[in-house]
């Protein structure tokens, strides 16, 4: 944290005197009486996702500046920061990790250990382990693998929680006094999350097993926390499956007739069309948010991903 700057307040002293102003000495004593005025400045946090970034703001409110550098449009997750943005992590108060091998930049950069808040080390034993690696194109960020631990933990709620939980604790060591605002910053969150958490819960509850698809393998934390009765292909929204990912997905579908697919962002008009015409499969965008949405915050997102699974036909 910067150390807090000292504002001297001048007080001027009057007395009567046959010119009418205060004499230099009167002045100068007030001045040196003047109480000093301690003005603390707001401790400056990090992160490498866009959900630890809104949940540090909510906790930490004005005692908190937070930056979340990767760029609009970028997947956090396959973002590798200029040495300029390391210089700048390096010198943050704070630096929010999501872990379970999400920010896999960290381990080849050079960051002090004493500023590093893995927000998922408490909960290592629930990491879910994918069963395989896939390596594919991702947008902008190129060639990536899918392997070893899932990390989109965020988008089950109650891991969520724990993930915010870490930010107040770490904050609250940092921030002596602070611990009623940190507290009732985080009691706010976690309504908020766990009113999503009901939501998702009953229309869970109302599938009943049902066949559900996956555009991609991000939604693991997902299906085990409301055992969805999920499988995934690795279709990308901005572009048409290749024939080889068609026969993927009709082979999958022969032992998991699913009526519809969740998608990270709307799919092209093509791929959705064919979905519907040659497959039967609808498509529904239940948004990650590893990134800044366009418009709104988190719940924002949050919210309308729930909408959208709460107004899709009852098969």
């Amino acid at each position: 944290m910067k150390t807090a700057s000292t504002v001297a307040a001048a007080i001027l002293a009057f007395g009567i005197a046959a010119c009418g102003g205060p004499s230099p000495e009167a002045e100068v004593e007030a001045n040196a009486e003047a109480p000093a005025v301690e003005v603390a400045e707001e401790m400056v946090l990090y992160t490498t996702n866009y959900p630890l970034a809104y949940f540090a703001e909510r906790i930490g409110g004005d005692r908190v500046r937070v930056e979340f550098p990767v760029p609009a449009g970028v997947d956090p997750a396959y973002w590798t920061p200029s040495p300029e943005q390391v210089s700048a992590y390096q010198g943050a108060d704070l630096i929010l990790l999501n872990g379970a091998g999400y920010e896999g930049w960290v381990a080849k950069t050079s960051l002090p250990e004493s500023k590093l808040v893995n927000t998922s080390s408490g909960f290592e034993d629930l990491y879910v382990v994918a069963e395989d690696a896939v390596v594919h194109t991702h947008g902008p960020e190129g060639e990536h693998e899918h392997e070893n631990v899932a990390f989109t933990t965020w988008l089950d709620p109650e891991l969520a929680i724990e993930q915010a939980r870490a930010i107040r604790d770490a904050l609250a060591e940092r921030l002596p006094g602070a611990e009623a605002d940190l507290q009732a910053g985080i009691e706010a969150l976690e309504a908020d999350l766990m009113a999503i958490d009901a939501r998702i819960e009953a229309w869970a509850t109302a599938l009943g097993g049902q066949a559900v698809l996956a555009s991609h393998p991000v939604y693991q934390y997902l299906a085990r926390r409301y055992e969805l009765n999920l499988r995934a292909v690795h279709f990308e929204p901005d572009e048409v499956p290749t024939p080889s990912g068609w026969r993927d997905l009709a082979a999958l579908m022969q032992g998991h007739a699913a009526d519809w697919m969740l998608w990270e962002a709307n799919p092209l008009d093509e791929t959705r069309q064919r979905l519907a015409s040659d497959y039967g499969v609808g498509s529904v965008v239940f948004a990650p948010t590893g990134n800044r949405p366009a418009s709104g915050d988190y719940m924002d997102a949050m919210r309308a991903n729930v909408a959208a699974l709460e107004a899709l036909p009852a098969s």
